[in-house]
């Protein structure tokens, strides 16, 4: 069974098997947690991701999707990327955010990582109400079945932390 554990602090500073990024569909850095990410991992994570795009994702990678590189400098094996969905109030894309979850898990599972830290997907730039991220994020986890050990959500803030702290309730 899979252990859920809540930490807040720096994604980048965690020592897990895996890495979640909340990438954009570039796969070629931006801000946030992607940025983040793409800093203090080093050149070797952009290099990776470089020879994805001349590869299998030219056009860059689809929301819901999920790849792994290196994690460069990173405590990590590997960092996952996955793009989320920007919300919508005239849309309901809350399965393409629960797909984020389940995708990195099944690539988790691939690569034989039994630790994944995630940050809150979509939350951020992308706009998700971090009560409603909280929610799919805890419940897809929870409904994903997977080899992964120890689930790690690394929240940024104080109030990140409580929305998810109140799903684990």
């Amino acid at each position: 069974m899979t252990t859920i554990t809540l930490v807040q602090g720096d994604i980048t500073r965690q020592t897990v098997d895996a890495i979640v990024n909340a990438a954009n569909s570039s796969l070629l850095g931006g801000g946030g947690v992607d940025g983040a990410i793409h800093r203090r991992g080093g050149p070797a994570i952009l290099e990776d991701c470089r020879r994805l795009r001349a590869s299998h994702y030219g056009k860059g990678l689809a929301t819901g999707q999920a790849v792994a590189t290196t994690a460069g400098d990173l405590d990590a094996r590997w960092v996952i990327h996955t793009v989320g969905p920007v919300h919508s109030t005239t849309e309901d894309r809350s399965a393409l955010l629960a797909s984020c979850y389940r995708e990195s898990l099944r690539l988790a599972d691939e690569l034989g990582a039994r630790t994944v830290a995630f940050p809150a997907v979509s939350a951020g730039v992308y706009g998700w109400p971090m009560d409603d991220a909280a929610r799919v994020a805890v419940q897809t986890v929870r409904a994903t079945e997977t080899k992964v050990e120890e689930v790690r959500f690394v929240l940024f803030d104080e109030r990140a932390y409580d929305a998810f702290a109140a799903q684990l309730r």
